[in-house]
């Protein structure tokens, strides 16, 4: 049987530690890194990530259509690091002018990130893999300044719920504690 799995959190909470642990007694994992170096400090985290986990894991590296990365990977355990990366990077991934953008076009760009994880998820229960997914819990602090802020929390904490509601499980991490929600 397959389960799907969510990891939430804030920064630094041991989400990424505790999801590992998820298929600590298995070689048998696909893990897909949607992070994209950017500068020093983004390689020096992603490196530190690569060093810490099961070094006979496969890695795949990418944030689009990934509902074709689990039909063709023979790994039946795939732990996805993480939602959060892969929302900021489907979001910029065309030059659009946030500051400007209607509530209509940015509730486009939400349906389309929202169809990536469905299609995901989807796959996912259709091939029989067991899937864990990180991200970040978003909703916890202040409210943005600036427009790009309030519209990526919001499509981010929207769809963190509209993930977790297609989740057998979701876990609520703190001080690297896991708190079972669903």
């Amino acid at each position: 049987m397959n389960k799907i799995t969510l990891v939430t959190g804030g920064s630094r909470s041991g989400k990424s530690t505790f999801a590992e642990s998820l298929f600590k007694d298995t070689d048998d994992v696909l893990y897909v890194a949607t992070a994209i170096i950017t500068d020093e400090e983004m390689r020096d985290r992603i490196n530190k990530h690569i060093n810490s986990r099961n070094n006979k894991w496969t890695t795949y590296e990418g944030f689009k259509d990934l509902e074709k990365v689990i039909k063709d990977t023979k790994h039946n355990n795939v732990l996805l690091d993480c939602v959060t990366i892969m929302i900021t990077n489907l979001m910029f991934e065309k030059n659009l002018d946030f500051d400007n953008m209607t509530m209509e076009e940015v509730d486009e760009i939400q349906n389309k990130i929202k169809l990536q994880f469905e299609n995901l998820i989807k796959a996912a229960r259709k091939e029989k893999k067991n899937l864990v997914m990180v991200t970040n819990e978003v909703g916890s602090g202040l409210v943005p300044e600036y427009k790009l802020g309030r519209i990526y929390r919001d499509i981010a904490g929207f769809t963190n719920q509209h993930i977790a509601k297609l989740c057998d499980e979701v876990y609520f991490t703190a001080c690297g504690l896991p708190l079972k929600l669903k």
